[in-house]
């Protein structure tokens, strides 16, 4: 087992190239918030929803130096990677395609036994949620690397007026909540993006010419980079989770349509 340590700066640490070998790395379950109602006179009490809280994980290292000059130095290099002042992404190697946006939650201080040092780090997981490493756009991976189902054909730009996409993910891609981008490049009038399965339904009440792109950002909504907010029908889009079937109306073919987001999962 290893563990590798990702900073926002994309700067990567592989622990046991370092010499920093990991012992167990161990998730919690979700942390539930409830949220309750109590009504007088009734029995029980009003199920208002539940949110996920942060998440705990802990793991458990050691270190071996030749000399006591090179423990130091390996110890100052564990509290140099492991530093909390920003977060940061963690990844096991048992799960390599999955990664934890983490800080440290407690001090830890080696146990030092001779040349070897011992320590356990006890990570807040800030989203509950684990993310893929790739999104889905990203030219540097592969379907299974993105979505784990090997061989399986599974396509995230679209040149046709129906058409799925897969969320291989445990939770709904929420644009509010996520990266999400879907891009469409080409012309159309009244462009109307439908998931049929969602019943979500987003629509831009002006046009675009064969090479424009109108893009749905988080909550931005741009035609060639200038916002186009104001002539849209201000819906998002949002995606299931597994798949979910689209229709593209107002769009004169040829025209293209991606979909750009990471799979979040349990």
């Amino acid at each position: 087992m290893n563990t590798i340590i990702q900073r926002l700066d994309g700067t990567e640490y592989d622990l046991e190239e370092l010499g920093i070998i990991t012992r167990d790395f161990v998730v919690s379950s979700l942390a539930p918030r409830h949220y309750f109602e109590v009504i007088q006179g009734r029995h029980g009490a009003v199920d208002l929803g539940t949110e996920y809280d942060v998440r705990t994980i802990n793991a458990s290292f050691y270190q071996k130096a030749v000399d006591s000059e090179e423990y130091a130095s390996k110890r100052h290099d564990a509290f140099r990677i492991f530093r909390s002042n920003e977060p940061f992404y963690v990844i096991e190697s048992r799960n390599p395609n999955k990664r934890w946006l983490v800080k440290v939650a407690t001090p830890f201080q080696p146990d030092q036994r001779q040349l070897y040092g011992f320590f356990d780090v006890e990570f807040t997981a800030i989203n509950p949620f684990a993310e893929s490493i790739f999104t889905t756009l990203d030219p540097s991976a592969n379907a299974a690397q993105i979505t784990g189902l090997g061989s399986r054909a599974v396509n995230y730009k679209h040149t046709t007026a129906t058409f799925e996409i897969l969320n291989d993910g445990d939770i709904e891609i929420d644009p509010r909540a996520v990266p999400f981008a879907i891009t469409f490049t080409g012309a159309s009038t009244n462009l109307k993006i439908k998931n049929l399965t969602t019943g979500d339904v987003w629509q831009y009440t002006g046009n675009s010419a064969g090479s424009d792109k109108v893009v749905l950002n988080g909550i931005r909504a741009t035609k060639n980079g200038l916002s186009v907010f104001r002539d849209t029908n201000r819906k998002l889009i949002t995606l299931a989770p597994g798949w979910n079937a689209f229709e593209v109306t107002g769009a004169t073919s040829p025209f293209e349509i991606s979909f750009d987001f990471r799979y979040y999962t349990i």
